[in-house]
């Protein structure tokens, strides 16, 4: 294993220090680095938490600024934050009008907000994100994963709680937005999590795992290594068939964090093509690695369908370490 690190247990806690110092004009870290909040926070704005484990960043901390997130609980790698965590960033970040939290459908983290929801001195609501079209919702203890398109979440949400939607909207924008949204991903290789020391599970050199989670869970299958319009085709064939919808719609395309950018451009043109021949018209689009596990190989397709109202929220300014325009 080869990692810029000191040590496998202090690489949260440094990179967080990293980063706190990096953006310190955006952010600052709670006590503890429980949680990283908005330096500036908006009195009566409803605040936005999310949270999940390390190695997946840009996702949570860098979403965490003008028009998306108020505060993001950072939990070890690939595990879930504790309730002690979203409770300290709630009492943080509250300003009066109440906290929705945006939580990714795993067991632990739903599991740990639920817990802080019934905990909190504030008013409270919750919306999962599960997106992830390779898994059933009868093969996976609490149904779809949440992946990528979290991020689109936490933008429209974060947009319409710049502009003074109240939290009950907030809640119903948020579980419309994630109806509308579609993801499914591929790994060329596996990651390492540093205290383990070996990758998370292998892949011959001519083979890929589609449908992977980012975390490195199984896929739907694992298949010979096909040229990239191939994949893209199947992607985006098992995100159409499950939306049924067409129109216009954001396209993005986001990397596991071992894919250069040339390969994410080429997988959008390809992703792009293969929605254009299904009636779904690519209106907004972002390409990057936003969701990452940690050095893995591969990439996601997100589709979230658009009506007017939901492309004013994806255009509204943002400003966070990792989004802004």
């Amino acid at each position: 294993m080869k990692k810029l690190i000191n040590a496998p247990e202090s690489v949260l806690a440094e990179s967080l220090d990293g980063f706190a110092a990096a953006h310190a004009d955006i952010i600052q870290l709670g006590e503890e680095r429980k949680f990283v909040r908005r330096r500036q926070l908006t009195a009566g704005k409803p605040a936005l938490i999310s949270g999940g484990g390390a190695g997946h960043e840009p996702l949570h901390a860098g979403f965490v600024g003008r028009g998306m997130l108020d505060a993001a609980c950072p939990g070890q790698i690939f595990t879930s934050p504790t309730p002690d965590q979203m409770l300290e960033a709630a009492a943080a970040v509250d300003t009066g009008a109440g906290v929705l939290f945006i939580v990714k459908n795993y067991e632990g983290d739903v599991m740990n907000f639920a817990m802080a929801a019934e905990m909190a001195e504030t008013k409270t609501m919750t919306v999962i994100v599960d997106d992830d079209v390779a898994v059933e919702k009868s093969s996976f203890s609490i149904g779809r994963r949440g992946v990528a398109g979290t991020l689109i979440v936490e933008k429209m949400v974060g947009a319409a709680a710049e502009q003074g939607m109240a939290l009950a909207q907030l809640k119903e924008l948020g579980d419309r937005v994630n109806a509308a949204t579609r993801s499914m991903g591929v790994a060329l290789t596996s990651c390492t999590v540093p205290a383990a020391g070996k990758p998370t599970f292998a892949l011959a050199e001519d083979e890929m795992e589609m449908g992977v989670g980012i975390h490195g869970e199984p896929g739907r299958r694992r298949v010979k290594l096909e040229p990239a319009d191939r994949i893209a085709a199947e992607m985006v064939t098992a995100i159409v068939d499950d939306l049924d919808r067409t129109g216009d719609a954001i396209l993005l395309v986001n990397g596991f964090g071992g894919t250069p950018s040339v390969e994410l451009y080429l997988m959008f043109k390809a992703a792009r093509k293969e929605l254009e021949k299904r009636s779904i018209r690519v209106a907004r689009s972002l390409v990057g690695s936003y969701v990452t596990s940690l050095e893995m190989a591969g990439c996601s397709i997100t589709v979230s369908m658009l009506d007017d109202d939901l492309a004013k929220l994806w255009d509204a300014p943002v400003h966070t370490a990792a989004l802004r325009w």
